[in-house]
């Protein structure tokens, strides 16, 4: 009878997973859809007058990889926040609430303030922040802290374009 009992419970907390792993993908894709309602106005004369490095890649390819990126931390976190018993497991998920909000921060500096300049100093601070959060998840899910690494990546490279392009437009 109590292994039913067990078995039931861990039947009902396994459906709370999923549904914790849909909460945390809406709330990295509400970031991201905050993040487009900053961009989109920017895209159109001021953007495409900026002078960009020859490296810059082409417009098509940031939609996808941010999507592919959005995805990958909303898993992370949700590995993160599946583990119950991890000591540091509260101290990584503010970290990761503050990570994504530099995010968002970064997006609205870049192109609704129109500030490369700016941006490229907000920038390290979301660099700093999701590296926090990366190391700060290795303590809790080694594989979380992966999913995060391509993001820390591709923020690194968007780091030096942001650079270049604040150094271009100077």
């Amino acid at each position: 009878m109590a292994s039913h009992a067990a078995s039931s419970r861990r039947h009902r907390w396994h459906g709370w997973h999923w549904f914790a792993l849909a909460v945390s993908i809406v709330i990295c894709f509400g970031a991201a859809l905050v993040g487009q309602i900053f961009t989109v106005p920017g895209l159109g004369g001021w953007y495409e007058s900026l002078n960009k490095p020859s490296w810059n890649p082409p417009s098509w390819i940031f939609g996808p990889l941010w999507s592919a990126l959005f995805l990958l931390m909303a898993v992370a976190v949700w590995m993160v926040w599946r583990e119950d018993d991890a000591k540091y497991r509260r101290t990584a998920i503010i970290l990761f609430a503050i990570q994504l909000l530099l995010n968002v921060l970064w997006t609205a500096i870049f192109f609704e303030m129109r500030s490369p300049g700016l941006a490229a100093l907000e920038v390290a601070a979301l660099w700093i922040a999701i590296a926090a959060t990366t190391a700060t998840f290795a303590r809790v899910s080694r594989t979380a802290a992966y999913l995060m690494m391509p993001y820390l990546g591709w923020v690194t490279f968007a780091a030096a374009l942001n650079l270049a392009v604040w150094r271009l437009n100077s």
